[in-house]
């Protein structure tokens, strides 16, 4: 067997995290990479302390969970918090960034975004990521080498 390339190495990273999810509604995980080194994981869920949506339920405000913080968002945060730079980083995720984890990307200096699924692609997020120079490509997870499905 082929060793995984790094794209399927980190995508898959971000996959398992995926598994950590404590919405219901999707689960989605980040792993933000620099250097072929990853320095930092997410995954959507409460905030710390608090209860989650899987023993409580959504909190769900003009159709979205605001219990939730996305992936992407506590992937960003748990860099600000142990003092890691993402200048220059490039972020996987299992889904296409919202408009507001898109703002908060290109915020952190990330140069780079590979997701492996769309989900509800907001136009403006499109439009900024070109804007600022933000490269985006699609990278499916191989399920060639993985299996994260349970048994």
């Amino acid at each position: 067997m082929e060793r995984i390339s790094w794209h399927q190495y980190f995508m898959a990273q971000s996959h398992l995290l995926a598994l950590r999810s404590t919405c219901q509604r999707l689960m989605v995980g980040a792993t933000i990479v620099r250097d072929k080194r990853i320095i930092a994981g997410g995954y959507n869920g409460s905030v710390s302390g608090s209860v989650h949506c899987i023993d409580e339920g959504c909190y769900v405000i003009d159709g979205h969970c605001v219990r939730t913080i996305h992936a992407e968002m506590n992937a960003l945060l748990q860099c600000a918090k142990f003092g890691a730079s993402t200048e220059g980083a490039e972020i996987y995720v299992t889904h296409f960034p919202c408009l507001n984890c898109c703002k908060a990307i290109i915020q952190a200096g990330i140069k780079t975004v590979y997701y492996a699924e769309d989900y509800k692609n907001h136009p403006y997020a499109i439009e900024l990521f070109k804007e600022v120079g933000v490269y985006t490509e699609k990278v499916e997870l191989d399920h060639t080498y993985i299996s994260l499905k349970p048994e």
